[in-house]
């Protein structure tokens, strides 16, 4: 088409409120109803295709653990294969297709999400992966909404970005698309970050096996379907979800293996990285390995910091979604000088907070995903009681007997390197260590040291010399660091999300830097006028 399009400002979706009342909490409501008495049988999507294994697993409320909302086929070899002969063949067209065509399918795409399916995807986030209201809007709807559109802006913004030219020389730089396919293995806690994974690569032209966390095969199916409404062609995206063990290993052994885009733990992203190093010579080209892998997610409090503020941050920080995000805050140093009107402002914060199901609007928090999840959060619990160098200070029940509920938890610890200090716990707990005032400055590097991760990160106080020096000391602790601010929450288009050391590669979710990782750059250069003869000026006689 002899035109140079441009594509809509992207604006953030906004979040609803879901008061009392309110049009979409009454729609909400009405559709949480007829999906918790409405049990499904959820397939696979391959080249566009439903396809039934028959071998079965469950999708279930975590805070109602008896209700099966959904009984999922999961892939083994055949449909694997199956899938990478489909990507390839659909990447034939694909990778090909005029970029704004592909646009136009994401973009309609977060109209029919934030539009005609806003309650129904809500509350398959909220079901099976028990966030409350609120927590379901800013994930599942708005920032997937935001995931889409900004990065079909960024896909944009990245072919606009040209070389310089010279007299009688045209250069230009083709962003192709990755030969073969991406990986997408995605996590249970976000919605937003299941649809991104596979999507960001696919809007740059490239081709996506989905494998989404058995936790949240409920949503992201929901998700699937609206790609397809939205007129994604069969084999783009083929929706795979099934045990690692039996679909990785295809995988990484297929010579179409470009990439993978990953959220997870950081033992399974080193096992990726691992494996595919060891097959380089069976791929065409080296593949991309994108990961965020998680954090020990910190907050530093200057004696100068207002209590009030601090506890709201912590509170929400730490509690909401049950901790279960990677950015969430599970370690505070807290001064000395402040430390009772800090603890006085969190008992009256936390005497509120509610614990209960998703249909209960007025609960904070819900249950953790999943047994082995309540298991492994429970036993750290158990450790810090067990332990003379920490106290329970905050909750510590424990109760699966309907739910995985557990309750909002703080540990107050003596020793700056207790384990809970230390190591990644995905819940609803929080370690504190109380420091002495004048010792600031040596807080701060303790807080650099102790952990090997580097997602995010916050400062409270309102003293700009003790911001500027945790700004400088904690440079490479966090890849999103908040200063007077909680450490999660990052908004798609304002806080490129990543981070470094063992938290990923820090390729920035949310940003034209990821979709980069997409692409492999030709440059052309096209001569007008070109040499007719080899002969330089500097070789003419004298």
């Amino acid at each position: 088409m002899n035109s140079n399009y441009k594509i809509p400002a992207p604006i953030n979706e906004p979040i609803l409120s879901y008061a009392p009342n309110s049009p979409e909490r009454i729609q909400l409501k009405k559709k949480l109803d007829e999906m918790i008495q409405t049990k499904i049988e959820i397939p696979l999507i391959i080249d566009g295709k439903e396809v039934k294994t028959g071998h079965m697993a469950s999708c279930i409320c975590p805070h109602d653990h008896q209700h099966i909302l959904a009984e999922f086929h999961q892939a083994g070899e055949r449909e694997i294969q199956d899938a990478i002969e489909s990507s390839q063949e659909a990447w034939l067209k694909w990778s090909i297709m005029p970029w704004e065509e592909r646009a136009a399918i994401f973009l309609r795409a977060a109209e029919l999400l934030a539009g005609p399916y806003r309650a129904e995807m809500n509350a398959a986030t909220m079901l099976c992966q028990s966030k409350n209201a609120y927590q379901a809007e800013i994930d599942c709807v708005a920032e997937l909404a935001d995931f889409l559109r900004y990065n079909v802006h960024f896909m944009q913004k990245i072919y606009q970005t040209q070389p310089n030219n010279s007299r009688g020389i045209w250069n230009r730089l083709e962003y192709r698309p990755l030969e073969g396919f991406i990986y997408a293995i995605t996590p249970f806690n976000f919605t937003s970050i299941g649809g991104n994974l596979p999507t960001a690569p696919a809007i740059m032209g490239n081709v996506s096996l989905w494998k989404p966390a058995r936790t949240a095969v409920y949503s992201n199916y929901v998700f699937m379907k609206i790609l397809f409404e939205a007129g994604l062609p069969k084999g783009v995206i083929n929706f795979i979800p099934g045990p690692s063990s039996a679909i990785t290993d295809i995988v990484l052994d297929s010579p179409h293996f470009a990439g993978v885009h990953f959220t997870g733990s950081t033992e399974v992203f080193q096992m990726l990285w691992k494996r595919s190093s060891e097959n380089l010579s069976k791929y065409k080209s080296y593949p991309r390995i994108v990961g965020e892998t998680g954090g020990k997610d910190f907050l530093v409090v200057h004696s100068s910091a207002c209590p009030r503020e601090v506890s709201t941050a912590i509170v929400r920080g730490a509690f909401e979604y049950q901790g279960q995000k990677c950015s969430a805050n599970s370690r505070a140093y807290l001064p000395k000088s402040q430390w009772n009107a800090i603890w006085k402002e969190l008992q009256e914060q936390l005497s509120r907070v509610k614990m209960g199901d998703v249909r209960d609007f007025s609960a904070f928090i819900n249950a953790v995903i999943d047994k082995p999840s309540f298991d492994k959060i429970k036993g750290y619990i158990q450790y810090a009681k067990d332990h003379k160098d920490a106290q329970i200070i905050w909750g510590g029940t424990c109760d699966d007997s309907k739910g995985y509920f557990i309750e909002p938890t703080i540990i107050l610890t003596t020793d700056p390197h207790f384990k809970t200090m230390e190591e990644e716990i995905f819940g609803p707990v929080i370690t504190f260590y109380i420091y002495e005032d004048e010792k600031y400055e040596d807080t701060l590097e303790l807080c650099n040291t102790t952990s090997a991760y580097g997602l995010t990160g916050g400062v409270f106080a309102q003293d700009r010399e003790a911001v500027i020096l945790a700004e400088h000391v904690l440079r490479h602790a966090a890849g999103n660091f908040y200063i007077n601010d909680k450490t999660t929450g990052a908004v798609v288009g304002h806080q490129p999300f990543g981070g470094g050391r063992s938290s990923g590669t820090n390729d920035k979710a949310g940003s034209e830097f990821n979709l980069l990782r997409w692409t492999s750059i030709r440059n052309t250069k096209e001569c007008f006028t070109p040499a007719k003869d080899f002969v330089y000026p500097f070789m003419d006689e004298e």
